[in-house]
This record gives structure tokens, sequence and C-alpha cells, in this order.
């Protein structure tokens, strides 16, 4: 992503859901611009999402917020471009 392309390979992002629902109930997130992905975060667990529908939320290409759709493709099982 974005993070990559401009030379800040080194960040975090870890989702908390409940097991038996999916639902988003805490984020964290670790490195650059941590401040600012944090928002969208806090949008989605105050919406109610899951992780299935943060999954399915389009983010842009290459973005450094793309980090969290990332990160909930991984928590189903499903990363797309990180290493399994």
């Amino acid at each position: 992503g974005r993070a990559l392309a401009e030379g800040e390979p080194l960040g975090h992002f870890q989702l908390v859901a409940e097991k038996s629902t999916g639902k988003l109930l805490g984020a964290e997130i670790v490195g650059p611009h941590a401040s600012d992905l944090i928002a969208e975060a806090t949008v989605a667990i105050q919406a109610g999402l899951t992780l299935e529908g943060l999954a399915e939320t389009v983010h842009a290409h290459p973005t450094f917020p793309e980090g969290l759709w990332e990160a909930a493709l991984a928590a189903l099982g499903r990363p797309l471009h990180a290493l399994r």
C-alpha cells in the first residue's frame, strides 16, 4: 500500500472483535499516521460494523487506511497484500 510506497513500512494494525459475531470492539494502530487512521476505526466501531462489514468496505489503493481493511481480511483468514 501507500506506506510502502512512501518508505514507511513499519506499523501495526490490530482489530478486536467479538468471537461469535465478528462485531468490532476495539482497534490498535501503531506507526506513522496512526492518529489519523484511528478515526476510521472509531467510526467503524461506533457504526457497529463487523469484521466482514469492514472487509466489504471499499478502500482506495494505495492509501494508509487500507491497512484497516487488510487487518479485517487477515482476521477473517483472507489477507490480500500480507504474507500468510
